[in-house]
């Protein structure tokens, strides 16, 4: 009898409450990714083509710059004959910087050099490597987007002290039509609170195209540092380091660029706009955080201190490097709550992430260890930010 009443309860449920949700999972479903073609290739078919052998001598490059938008990467790739232990291994080339944003059509190659070497997790060759590199105008000077050559200038005057970066990069998922992957089409989710760092299919999408970035990150030798679902639903964060000198910024590059390849194959676009929704939704940051030597040795808190106080007076010039349209991202972003300080407005504190710079609690209980700047924008250049980091902490 009680296994009978359990049956007819069972069917009223799945005649009523269960279908109806199965049939809103389902309509909601047939909208999922309609649009995107690469959520319907069959990737299956790679699978016969990565089996054939070919000469191990040969090596598949792909060589990965900076565009003239300051925020994208473009990348060809090359076949070398020997296999590079670094940079310098690889020859300079060129490519039709009229078509990048970068030069006029009469006088459009522009040079990139290797500078950083990364294990390819999307070629099946051992030796195969992403091949970070930087632009050059015909004249020989970088390009405006060009700003590693600054930053590496700026570490190579203070590289006795031993600056560190640790850097947090937020972005979001989207659908082709561009609205966050997950969300309702004709409205909203839920308000903030139960997404940071949750679990479970109602407050998480995209987790799959996250451990799969982390994976193809560590193959590739970025020192990736660790991932948290963010505050709004659809928002990841990942961290790279803390790293000495140029490594960080290198890394979140390719970092970058290995995402925008796996969201591809799963047919999702990744966005690091600061502020993807408008409204009461969390916006996205490029935390970025700095230790030098001084700071990291006992009573290092007087340099965290001493550097803060040189940020302090340069909150203007910060700013304008801190996105890659000298500002105007943040506008958008820096309003002053949403854990966010003001755009127009320098203030620090400890474990406060209303601020400006914020001091985390354990460097302060410490007495030594780093400062974040929580000012950078998601899609800020790395470089740049660096860059200015270093000249006003320790050049300046």
């Amino acid at each position: 009898m009680a296994l009978r009443c359990l049956g007819v309860l069972i069917n009223k449920e799945l005649s009523g409450g269960i279908a109806r949700r199965l049939i809103s999972t389902t309509a909601s479903r047939s909208n999922f990714l309609k649009e995107s073609p690469n959520a319907f290739l069959n990737k299956n078919l790679l699978n016969r083509y990565t089996r054939l052998k070919y000469d191990p001598k040969l090596v598949q490059a792909t060589y990965v710059w900076i565009d003239g938008t300051g925020e994208n990467v473009r990348l060809k790739d090359r076949v070398l004959n020997k296999i590079p232990e670094k940079p310098e291994d690889c020859p300079d080339w060129q490519y039709d910087g009229s078509s990048t944003y970068q030069a006029q059509g009469g006088n459009s190659d522009i040079a990139i050099v290797p500078r950083a070497l990364y294990k390819d997790p999307f070629k099946v060759g051992e030796h195969d490597v992403i091949v970070l590199c930087d632009t050059y105008k015909p004249d020989g000077s970088p390009c405006e987007t060009n700003h590693r050559a600054a930053m590496q200038s700026a570490y190579e005057k203070t590289k006795d002290v031993e600056p560190w970066f640790g850097l947090e990069q937020e972005y979001t998922f989207l659908d082709v039509d561009g609205r966050p992957l997950g969300w309702p089409v004709n409205g909203f989710p839920g308000p903030q609170g139960p997404y940071y760092c949750a679990a479970g299919a109602e407050k998480v999408v995209g987790r799959d195209i996250v451990e799969a970035h982390a994976l193809a990150c560590l193959y590739a030798g970025v020192d990736f540092a660790g991932t948290n679902a963010e505050v709004m639903p659809a928002q990841w964060e990942y961290q790279i380091g803390p790293s000495l000198g140029m490594k960080a910024a290198d890394d979140l590059w390719v970092s970058r660029y290995i995402l925008w390849r796996i969201a591809e194959e799963f047919g999702v676009v990744v966005t690091f706009d600061p502020k993807p929704m408008e409204g009461n939704w969390n916006g996205a940051g490029g935390h970025t955080n700095f230790s030098t030597a001084p700071m990291r040795e006992e009573g290092g808190i007087k340099a965290v201190e001493e550097a803060i106080i040189k940020l302090s007076k340069e909150h203007p010039k910060h700013i304008k490097a801190y996105d890659p349209r000298g500002g105007k991202d943040n506008e958008r972003r820096l309003l002053g709550r949403l854990e966010t300080s003001s755009i127009d407005k320098f203030t620090w504190g400890v474990a406060d992430r209303s601020c400006s710079v914020r001091i985390p609690r354990g460097v302060a209980k410490a007495q030594k260890g780093y400062l974040e700047d929580r000012r950078p924008s998601s899609n800020m250049d790395p470089y740049s930010v660096c860059n200015a980091i270093l000249t006003t902490c320790l050049v300046d």
